[in-house]
């Protein structure tokens, strides 16, 4: 089984600008790449036969070894993710940058529930409508193309194209992107010992900022 990582490289000014404000670009980067280490690192400590980083940007010493680097492809999201399975050539479970508080233990059940029999798809959910996670058994470029994406409905929709595929599809939990400073407040509190939640917690007196559960952790 593949496990892929679809991430944009952590560079001021274009990864997570939407933590900005309360966040400037230098910290909202810093927040990325910590999402981005903390995701690597749960892949790294997973039991599978590939790493996949498929990444719009260039890559940093922040890249594990054992992850092979391919570049993204295409205009739109839905482009890139089918560009990202048949460019690797296999099927396999495709994560995002989005969820540092992913475990080794969720990506390898997200990898047996695909690997079962009579299982061609798996699908995770995301608290704000969209997904955090999508598993094929095989590469399947109209799974993604025409879907549209980063909608409050892009998960519905997904879930809609991946049952006209008649594609047999097992639900994962639901897991809270990370996409504004609430969501990244959220997820902290759920991953108090993660890179992500220690750079956070850093970065609160700058803010401004002050949470009681989270610098209590």
């Amino acid at each position: 089984m593949t496990v892929i990582v679809l991430a944009k490289a952590p560079v001021p000014g274009r990864a997570k600008t939407r933590l900005c404000p309360p966040c400037d670009p230098e910290q909202a980067a810093g927040l990325a790449r910590a999402a981005l280490v903390d995701t690597l690192r749960a892949v790294t400590a997973t039991r599978c036969e590939r790493r996949v980083l498929v990444l719009d940007g260039a890559p940093g010493p922040w890249v594990p070894d054992g992850f092979e680097v391919l570049p993204q492809r295409g205009s739109g999201l839905d482009e890139r993710l089918a560009h990202a399975f048949t460019d690797i050539g296999t099927g396999g479970v495709l994560i995002g940058m989005d969820t540092p508080q992913l475990t080794p233990a969720g990506l390898t059940a997200a990898l047996h529930a695909l690997d079962a029999p009579r299982v061609d798809a798996v699908f995770g959910p995301s608290v704000d409508g969209g997904w955090w996670a999508l598993g094929l058994r095989a590469p399947d470029p109209t799974v993604f193309l025409g879907v549209p994406m980063s909608t409050p409905h892009t998960g519905e929709w997904q879930r809609a194209r991946l049952h006209r595929l008649r594609l047999r599809t097992v639900a994962l939990p639901t897991l809270r992107d990370v996409d504004d400073f609430d969501d990244a407040l959220a997820v902290a509190r759920t991953a108090p010992g993660s890179r992500f939640a220690t750079t956070l917690r850093s970065m609160l007196p700058r803010l401004g900022t002050f949470d009681g559960a989270l610098a209590a952790q």
